[in-house]
C-alpha cells in the first residue's frame, strides 16, 4: 500500500489524511525529537517518507513544488506539534531554496537527494542578516586557490549542525560581494561546536561552525530577488502554531474548569485570526511594515498563550516536562529567533510601557 503523501503534485492545500497521520507521527516523536534532534529520532524520515519534504522543492528536481500557501498551512499545525522538528525543517527549506537559484548541475546534484531525504542539509547565513553585523568586518570570507573557493570564518548559529550531511552558508569575496556555497560538514577544516545548551530548544543541535580554509562543494551566486532577510513570515507561521497548542492546553484545562471557557475560546479565535493573516499574507503579499508588525504581534500571542497555559495549569504546569512549561520556554525562542530590530524595539516598548 502506498504512502499517503502530504503535498500531491499541483496541491494547493496539504492532503488532509497524510497531514494527520504526519502530525500525529510528529507529535509521538516529540519528546525524542526534543533531546536528539528530528534527523536523530526518526522525525525527518517520517518527513520525506510522506512528500514533505519534495514539497518545499521544484517538480524538476523530484519536488513536487507545492504551493507556498499549502507549505504555510503545514508549518503552522507542525509548530504547534513540535517546534524543534519545525524550526530544522525551516533551516533544510532555507537551505534547499538557495541551492535552488544555482546552475542546473549544482540543482541537479543536490536537490533530488534532498527530496528523497537520502541527503540533509541546513543554513548557516544568520552572519549575514543579524548576528555579529556590529563588527564591521565579514564574518565569514571566501577565497579561491588554484580555482578552489575557500572559506574562513564563523558561521554562529547553524540548525542541525552535527547531525546533517552539508551546510549552506554565505560569505563575502574580496570584491566585496557575497556568494553562497555547499560545504560538506566532515570536509577539511570544518570544525562543529558541541551543541549549545539553550533556553529551549536543544534538540535542534544548533551549534557554531568553524571553517579555516574549508574547501567547499558549490558555489551558488545569488539571485537578486532572494537576498538573505530576517523576519519573513515562516517564523510568524511557527509562532502562531506554537501559540495554538498553548490554546488547545487551555481548552483542555477549561474542559474541566467552566471558569476557563471564555479565556479559552478567546484565545483560540485570536490564534485563528492571526493565522489567517499569516495565509493571507502569503497569498496577496505583505510589505515589510505590515509584515515586521504581524511579527510583532505573533511574538505577543505566543507569550501571553504560554503564559495563559501556565496560569490554567496551576502549579503542575511550573514542574518540568510539563507541556505549559515547555511552552514558556519554547515561547522566549521567538523573541531572538530572526527577529528584525523594528520588532525588537517595538517587544522592548511594550515590555517596559513606553
Amino acid at each position: 500500500m502506498s504512502v499517503p503523501q502530504l503535498f500531491p503534485i499541483g496541491c494547493q492545500h496539504p492532503d488532509p489524511d497524510a497531514l494527520s497521520i504526519v502530525l500525529d507521527i510528529v507529535g509521538s516523536q516529540a519528546e525524542g525529537t526534543r533531546d536528539v534532534g528530528p534527523w536523530r529520532s526518526g522525525t525527518f524520515a517520517t518527513l520525506a517518507e510522506h512528500g514533505v519534504l519534495a514539497g518545499f522543492l521544484p517538480s524538476d528536481c523530484e519536488g513536487t513544488a507545492a504551493t507556498e500557501t499549502a507549505i504555510m498551512e503545514f508549518l503552522i499545525e507542525l509548530g504547534g506539534r513540535c517546534l524543534t522538528t519545525a524550526l530544522a525543517l525551516t533551516q533544510w527549506a532555507s537551505g534547499c531554496r538557495i541551492i535552488a537559484e544555482a546552475e542546473t548541475d549544482v540543482r541537479q546534484q543536490f536537490l533530488p537527494a534532498l527530496a528523497r531525504g537520502d541527503l540533509s542539509t541546513t543554513v548557516g547565513i544568520s552572519q549575514l542578516t543579524t548576528s555579529r553585523r556590529h563588527l564591521g568586518r565579514a564574518v565569514m570570507e571566501a577565497s579561491t586557490v588554484d580555482g578552489q573557493w575557500l572559506l574562513d570564518g564563523l558561521c554562529p548559529w547553524v540548525t542541525g549542525a552535527d547531525s546533517v550531511d552539508t551546510v549552506v552558508t554565505g560569505a563575502a569575496t574580496p570584491s566585496g560581494d557575497t556568494l553562497f556555497f555547499v560545504v560538506e560538514r566532515e570536509a577539511s577544516g570544518v570544525t562543529v561546536d558541541p551543541p549549545m545548551q539553550m533556553l529551549a530548544l536543544t534538540g535542534s543541535r544548533t551549534s557554531a561552525v568553524h571553517f579555516d580554509a574549508a574547501a567547499t562543494t558549490a558555489v551558488i551566486e545569488p539571485s537578486a530577488t532572494r537576498r538573505p532577510a530576517a523576519g519573513g513570515l515562516t517564523t510568524s507561521a511557527l509562532a502562531v502554531g506554537a501559540a495554538q497548542a498553548s490554546a488547545r492546553l487551555l481548552a483542555r484545562e477549561a474542559s474541566r474548569r467552566e471558569d476557563l471557557g471564555p479565556s479559552a475560546a478567546g484565545l483560540a479565535e485570536e490564534a485563528a485570526g492571526l493565522a489567517d493573516r499569516v495565509l493571507q499574507g502569503v497569498r496577496e503579499g505583505m510589505e515589510p511594515t505590515e509584515r515586521d508588525q504581524l511579527r510583532g504581534e505573533a511574538n505577543s500571542l505566543v507569550i501571553r498563550a504560554a503564559q495563559a497555559g501556565l496560569v490554567a495549569s496551576k502549579g503542575a504546569g511550573f514542574v518540568a516536562g510539563h507541556p505549559a512549561e515547555r511552552a514558556i520556554r519554547e515561547a522566549m525562542f521567538f523573541l531572538v529567533w530572526s527577529c528584525p530590530q523594528t520588532v525588537s524595539t517595538a517587544t522592548l516598548c511594550e515590555l517596559v510601557a513606553i
